[in-house]
């Protein structure tokens, strides 16, 4: 064992230093980063390519976001699904003004869509009004 522990007369012996510098980076940029809040206390999105953008995936987009304000999905890091009347019928009239925006330049899919989506949003807009009226009575 002793007879590894010193080289033979003549080599030189290469320590190599760059590796400590390189834990010490990792290190403090692991740390760096469990310092950092997350956004709103949701997680990291996963990363990976993104769909293409579209019509539709901007009108479900904005739908998703007006089920949420309705109340009828509830948010992200929420217990309970929290409604602001408001705020739903703002996105529902901002799909609607997208859908009178793009008449002549949307595919038959792209109308259909956006008319089912403005249909169904409309009856849960007036379902939770209606609810919300009985609760106060």
């Amino acid at each position: 064992m002793s007879e590894n522990a010193n080289p033979p007369q003549g080599e030189k012996i290469i320590v190599d230093e760059d590796w400590k510098a390189q834990v010490e980076a990792e290190k403090e940029a692991a740390k760096h980063a469990a310092e950092q809040p997350q956004a709103a206390g949701r997680p990291e999105r996963p990363k990976g390519p993104l769909p293409p953008p579209s019509l539709t995936l901007l009108a479900s987009s904005l739908g998703m976001q007006a089920m949420i304000a309705m109340g009828l999905v509830a948010a992200s890091g929420e217990e309970k699904p929290q409604a602001d009347l408001d705020q739903a019928k703002h996105l529902i009239d901002t799909i609607e003004m997208l859908f009178d925006k793009t008449k002549g330049n949307r595919t038959a899919e792209e109308t259909a869509m956006l008319d089912g989506l403005l249909h169904e949003l409309r009856l849960g807009y007036v379902a939770v009004k209606e609810q919300r009226k009985a609760e106060s009575t």
